[in-house]
């Protein structure tokens, strides 16, 4: 067999390492513009130099990633194991290990970010229609005659709305809207109640209450519908929503905001207690006024019986009758006061024993009863769509390639564009290819190619 010459052999164009790491890393840059990618961070790195090197990962796969301390200054959150991230990012190649990985160019806490955002822009939005202007806050009633409550009735506020009520001035009657505050449809029915609760005009004022939470759990408070009917109800709003470092939409849109729930019961109750020593001490001030009054007018009497000579008797006789008077006044005032009082004490023990306590109680039983019927349909529900997604999942995998590689088949693939090779012509002697099969990849270099 004839030798080819050294002259027909072609020269080979070998690679050293930088220049195949250099033409990588372009290739990668180049082939991907930026990207946002979502993950979880694990085995976080802080070195002296104040860059942030990291992996993202979810529960298949995950990357190196390089965040610079040139890009951290819009940093809000603190990093750490476990959090889980959104990331803008752009895909690169470290050429002195050959490491492919990804630079952070900017990234937030995955979910929170666009929440965050579409608060601030219904914000401003709002700011701007005027929903937050002080010009439309309605003043609280200083002692109303009806409070409505518009909380959900299963949670633990609208028992604390009502201890702090019975605490400090238990006449005042309670009428409770019950509503969801958290969920799919939650905001449209809080609105609801709000409209409701305004075209009825039953109560002076209302206190829309919810627990602390999450923003993702308060947001049903910053939804425009309910900042709407909050701005257009005709009566008195406080809003208890969260904590006190919790601010939502509902929050400014109200007349009034409270840093809890039991503060905003307080805002609205007046306290019996100092009532009471008011009257206490009106009384007071009138009996020494009183008493200053006739001791003045004695003076007065016995400088005119000093200064008459003959009608004597007379005189002494009118201040006997002057002092008769003066006790019988000061007694008619003090019985009038306790009398008044007797009755207000008996007007609030009458209203406590018309609470609503039986009817409230009657209707938590009921909700109890929806909601258990509820989660039994939705559990129906459940059991039946999973039963239909295994039925597809087997329809999915019977056509799936997948199914075709257990079988003994494999894909063969060019190593340097993972293109599917189907003509062996096309396939140089020497060539890297990857032949994928059900389990894991071969690495493999072409011998020979054989054309059938």
């Amino acid at each position: 067999m004839e030798q080819p010459s050294p002259a027909t052999i072609p020269a080979r164009d070998i690679y050293t390492v930088s220049r195949l790491n250099r033409e990588a890393k372009l290739l990668l840059e180049g082939g991907f513009p930026p990207l946002w990618i979502e993950g979880e961070i694990s085995n976080l790195s802080r070195p002296a130099s104040g860059h942030v090197y990291f992996s993202l990962k979810d529960a298949q796969a995950q990357v190196r990633c390089a965040f610079f301390r040139q890009h951290q200054r819009l940093l809000r959150l603190t990093l750490k194991d476990g959090l889980h991230i959104l990331a803008r990012a752009r895909v690169s190649l470290y050429e002195g290990r050959g490491d492919y990985q990804i630079i952070i160019e900017y990234l937030e806490e995955a979910g929170e970010g666009a929440l965050r955002l579409a608060f601030d822009v219904l914000k401003q939005r709002l700011s701007q229609e005027g929903l937050f202007d002080i010009a439309h806050k309605k003043s609280l009633p200083r002692l109303p005659r009806r409070l409505g409550i518009i909380t959900s009735p299963s949670g633990a506020v609208l028992h604390d709305i009502l201890t702090t009520l019975r605490r400090r001035f238990p006449a005042i009657p309670v009428l409770v809207y019950p509503v969801p505050v958290q969920g799919a449809g939650a905001a449209e029915k809080i609105a609801t109640a709000i409209k409701l609760a305004g075209d009825q005009r039953d109560c002076d004022a209302l206190i829309l209450a919810r627990g602390g939470g999450s923003l993702e759990d308060l947001w049903v408070f910053n939804e425009e519908a309910v900042a709407r009917a909050i701005h257009a109800c005709p009566i008195p709003i406080v809003s208890g929503i969260g904590h006190e470092t919790d601010f939502t939409i509902a929050d400014m849109t109200a007349d009034a905001r409270a840093p809890t729930p039991t503060a905003a019961a307080e805002m609205l109750s007046p306290d019996q207690q100092e009532w009471l020593a008011q009257f206490e001490r009106l009384e007071t001030r009138l009996f020494t006024s009183m008493h200053g009054l006739l001791r003045g007018r004695n003076q007065h009497v016995d400088w005119l019986v000093a200064r008459l000579v003959h009608p004597r008797h007379r005189i002494v006789l009118m201040q006997q009758s002057l002092k008769t008077l003066g006790q019988r006044l000061f007694l008619a005032q003090t019985t009038g006061l306790r009398h008044a009082r007797a009755e207000l004490l008996a007007a609030m023990a009458l209203l406590l024993q018309h609470t609503p306590r039986s009817r409230l109680h009657a209707l938590q039983q009921e909700n109890e009863h929806l909601h258990a019927r509820l989660v039994s349909g939705m559990k129906r529900g459940m059991e039946l769509g999973h039963a239909r997604l295994r039925e597809r999942m087997q329809t999915l995998h019977a056509l799936s390639p997948l199914a075709t590689l257990e079988r003994g088949y494999a894909i063969v693939q060019r190593a340097d564009t993972s293109a599917i090779v189907t003509d062996a012509t096309r396939i140089r002697t020497g060539e890297r290819v990857q032949a994928r099969l059900s389990r894991g990849r071969l690495e493999c270099v072409v011998e020979k190619t054989r054309e059938d």
